[in-house]
């Protein structure tokens, strides 16, 4: 237990936390299994020479949540978050070895929903690939957290997230803003079968592929909030 206060305490004052062996070779290779059998040509796909990405990871590939969702994986999110917490979206991102992919700093400011209602404090609003995604107020980011579970070794050679740390607590940080004079950055390396935890408002980034090793990641994001006016999650689990 003094583990896991050490990692809470990790995610509400840096932002993010890293544990590792979560899951079995075994286990990660079953994921992979079942990802391997989907049907790519839906609108929630995305496959390019430099990405693959399902969206509505859950949705699109329902075999996956027993295996993600084990016995350990319950336990750790049950004791560092509580029991009122459920999955409100999934996606699964596939980084090539030969990718040339990258991502610059930003936040996750968004949240998907399943429709488009304008209420005080949502916005401003976007619409990708057929799902309404949102601003919402702080307070939902801030209560928010997320899950990265690494199916591949993942470090600065293959696209480990970068993150400036406890820039979770300054509230929307604009990028081009970002003092590098007082300011840190750290690579967050994570074994196969390990998991990270982030914070949506932790400033993040992921560099290009420079070892032509493959950066696996299903991305995962919770919350607790019930949305007001009748809006609902896009993906709820």
């Amino acid at each position: 237990m003094e583990e896991y206060s050490i990692i809470k305490k990790a995610i509400e004052t840096e932002g993010f936390a890293v544990i590792d062996s979560v899951f079995s070779d075994g286990e990660v290779e079953q994921l992979l299994s079942v990802i391997s059998m989907v049907d790519t040509s839906k609108a929630t796909f995305r496959k390019t020479t430099g990405l693959f990405a399902i969206r509505q990871f859950f949705k699109e590939v329902p075999d996956s949540a027993k295996i993600v969702f084990n016995k350990r994986l319950n336990s750790i999110i049950s004791t560092l978050f509580g029991d009122d917490y459920f999955v409100v979206k999934s996606i699964y991102f596939d980084k090539p070895g030969e990718s040339n992919w990258f991502v610059a700093y930003h936040q996750d400011l968004t949240i998907s929903v399943d429709k488009k209602i304008n209420i005080e404090g949502f916005g401003p609003w976007t619409i990708k690939q057929d799902q309404f995604a949102v601003q919402p107020p702080l307070t939902i980011l801030q209560d928010n957290f997320t899950i990265r579970i690494h199916l591949d070794d993942t470090d600065e050679n293959n696209g480990a997230l970068k993150v400036i740390p406890a820039s979770h607590l300054k509230g929307v940080y604009r990028p081009e803003t970002i003092d590098w004079t007082v300011e840190k950055e750290m690579t967050c390396k994570v074994k196969k079968g390990g998991i990270m935890f982030m914070k949506p408002l932790l400033l993040h980034a992921s560099g290009r592929t420079t070892n032509y090793h493959k950066r696996r990641v299903i991305h995962i994001e919770f919350s607790r909030s019930t949305l007001p006016n009748g809006l609902q999650w896009a993906e709820l689990l």
